[in-house]
């Protein structure tokens, strides 16, 4: 299972999903929905200065790629789950009257590895009406990477953007040195026309390298669901992840923690923060743009494996739902953390959703420009 490479190769957070003051024109409305491994979400938004306002949103656990490592095939019982969700998302955008052409539905992962990936993709669109796309891995990991131009540093010349997914953890390494500070945060958004971006007037954010590992938090899971020794799995898992990572080590040698940035975007990283904050209701304010340093990481993750899994499973901040993949994502993070030392983390409540909206918003020339 190697990872897939290319061939090549401070944050400053404003809250993204604002309610919108009042009910838009169909005309002014843009849609994105992304499929993952273990959920299905949607965001319908209306275009806001250079962002957007949410005008209606739709999030659910599907649990698409479940029993995928043993057969390599989506299930009947995944598949018709996902179906139930989808048309709860049909209705909404046939409700709100967005355009076919202003709205991006795609599929990660799950579909991606799946034999009948493709064929699902059909059924979707004879039992729903919706019209799916399975995207690659690299159209993957720079929606996520455009997704979090508003929490880049204006001082930030070295960033690594860390996707982890369901299925999949994209990351992308970015040399920001050739581009004015101010002009940082945008040079990000550009790179929705593509990593290797030669023909730009303007200084371009460098993509030194990227890679996708096909583990996330469920897939990670499965690999390891066998070991019943809770401490012991987590370890297993953590070690497994940072070997998947021994070919990606752009500037291994160069490490600095000055002007190096990560940002980390995924429930993975939004548990933890949450965690971190004692908060008994999750607030996206609160934890989009927050940065943690490695130690606070630390002693969230410690205190989750002193917790056991049935005190997980009994945190408000956890849940049930995710409780059972909080440790493999918590794997995955502290793996990172271990192969690129620094003292902070941008947390982003933010992903694959809000990149399909910027870059579909982006490409029709309605964003302003200047600072996010």
């Amino acid at each position: 299972m190697a990872p897939r490479r290319s061939k090549g190769a401070g944050a400053f957070p404003k809250a993204v999903e604002t309610p919108a003051p009042a009910r838009p024109e169909p005309d002014a409305l843009y849609a994105a929905l992304d499929l993952g491994t273990n959920s299905c979400r949607m965001l319908i938004a209306q275009p806001k200065g250079s962002g957007f306002h949410v005008v209606d949103s739709f999030s659910k656990s599907v649990q698409l790629g479940a029993g995928l490592e043993k057969t390599g095939r989506l299930s009947r019982s995944s598949m018709a789950r996902t179906i139930q969700a989808l048309r709860i998302c049909q209705q909404k955008l046939q409700r709100n009257r967005v355009k076919h052409k202003r709205m991006r539905l795609v599929a990660t992962e799950a579909c991606r590895r799946a034999k009948n990936g493709r064929d699902f993709m059909r059924q979707i669109k004879r039992e729903t009406g919706l019209a799916m796309e399975i995207i690659p891995a690299q159209e993957e990991a720079r929606l996520a990477v455009i997704s979090c131009a508003p929490l880049v540093s204006t001082r930030t010349e070295q960033l690594l953007v860390v996707d982890i997914g369901g299925g999949s953890t994209e990351l992308v390494w970015i040399d920001l040195t050739a581009v004015p500070h101010r002009d940082r945060p945008a040079a990000i958004m550009r790179l929705r026309k593509g990593f290797y971006n030669d023909d730009s007037p303007f200084p371009v954010a460098k993509v030194v390298d990227w890679i996708s590992v096909p583990l996330g938090v469920a897939t990670l899971r499965d690999q390891f669901h066998d070991v019943h020794d809770d401490a012991g799995r987590f370890a297993l898992m953590s070690w497994f992840f940072e070997e998947s990572l021994a070919n990606f080590s752009p500037y291994n040698d160069q490490q600095t923690m000055e002007h190096f940035q990560i940002v980390g975007t995924s429930g993975t990283v939004t548990t933890v923060a949450a965690s971190h904050l004692g908060l008994k209701r999750y607030d996206r304010t609160k934890v989009d743009g927050l940065r943690m340093t490695s130690q606070q990481i630390d002693k969230v993750i410690r205190s989750y494996l002193d917790l056991g899994p049935h005190g997980r499973r009994h945190d408000p901040r956890i849940g049930e739902d995710r409780q059972a993949l909080i440790m493999s994502g918590a794997a995955i993070l502290q793996a990172l953390l271990r192969c690129w030392p620094t003292d902070r983390l941008s947390v982003a409540d933010r992903g694959l959703r809000e990149g399909l909206l910027y870059a579909q918003m982006s490409a029709d020339g309605i964003l302003e420009d200047g600072p996010f």
